[in-house]
């Protein structure tokens, strides 16, 4: 049990700063070979800051683990949205600028309500994830037509102001490449290996470990990099992040695992977490798509955000002891 513990505390700091390392080298590689800097805003960095959450639901499905996988990424979409959108906006409101933040909102949304409909038998299917893994390339594919256009969005202004910082040579880009892939994987078998025998210990579902443990620390990466754009008054690259992230979780993290294993799950898992993530994407596109001028989230709906989190949270721990 203690070694399990040390493996948690050990193994996420390491998988968080390996999936930093693999961003920044990934990003600088494609900054070095003139990529335009929408593309590696939406594209690179986007798969980079669910690297994490890719690599575990992967470790996990291989082991035969769906609730890890599963929880690891339907927890951080709510921990992304409810947690970390939540006290983003606390610390300062989201101004929505970008065009393209306002089409991406509702194609989240649409996913959301997909992966809902695919729940509905209680289990992750090799269909449900080959359709996943279908709709991701179609939105790859969109990512890489809007950056060889290199519309004007503010979204594609700051990731070009944040992207032009990085003067890094491609000699250690490349290190930092294979460092961070190397680091993230060897990370993740350890996390979790911990993450299972924890469950195990207090005869708690690994569901819920996916959900809270492994869920809110695979989902740092957004709150960090979230934080440091409203500070630089980057807004739209902040939300940006979140729903990019979403995306990646849902079809490429579920997809992957789904195609590694198919998955069943609890029904609890549906008509718990499932409706609370649609609950939060619904109120996050209500909030921000600016019905009579820019859509905004302000520190009342950041609030709001949070304390449905904790609530949900607090339920969350207190239904598995009780059962």
């Amino acid at each position: 049990m203690t070694l399990a513990i040390i493996a948690i505390i050990v193994g996420l700091p390491v998988l968080l700063w390996s999936a930093e390392k693999f961003i920044n080298g990934s990003a600088g590689i494609a900054n070095h070979f003139g990529v335009s800097p929408l593309l590696i805003g939406m594209l690179i960095i986007g798969f980079g800051t669910s690297a994490p959450e890719i690599i575990v639901s992967i470790f996990a499905a291989l082991q035969g683990n769906a609730g890890i996988a599963l929880g690891n990424a339907y927890g951080s979409n709510i921990a992304n949205i409810a947690l970390i959108l939540g006290l983003t906006a606390l610390i300062s409101p989201i101004a929505v600028r970008s065009e393209i933040i306002r089409r991406e909102l509702p194609i989240m949304l649409a996913i959301m309500f997909l992966a809902a409909w695919q729940l509905l038998d209680f289990e992750v299917s090799k269909d449900d994830a080959f359709t996943l893994i279908g709709i991701f390339i179609l939105l790859v594919s969109w990512s890489v037509w809007q950056g060889i256009r290199g519309d004007k969005d503010a979204l594609a202004e700051e990731f070009s102001e944040e992207i032009s910082h990085a003067d890094t040579s491609i000699k250690m880009n490349l290190i930092w490449l294979v460092a961070g892939l190397l680091l993230l994987i060897a990370s993740s078998r350890v996390l979790v290996w911990g993450a299972v025998e924890v469950a195990t210990f207090f005869g708690v579902s690994d569901t819920i470990i996916g959900l809270t443990v492994i869920a809110i620390g695979t989902s740092l990466p957004e709150l960090a990099s979230s934080l440091m754009a409203v500070r630089k008054g980057e807004h739209d690259l902040a939300l940006g992040n979140v729903i990019g992230s979403n995306m990646f979780n849902t079809l490429a993290v579920v997809g992957i695992a789904g195609l590694i294993q198919p998955m069943s799950v609890e029904p609890i898992f549906l008509y718990r977490d499932i409706v609370f993530m649609l609950a939060a994407s619904v109120a996050l596109l209500i909030f921000c798509i600016g019905i009579k001028g820019p859509g905004r989230l302000n520190r009342l709906e950041g609030g709001a955000f949070v304390s449905a989190y904790i609530i949900y949270t607090y339920f969350l721990i207190n239904s598995a002891f009780i059962n």
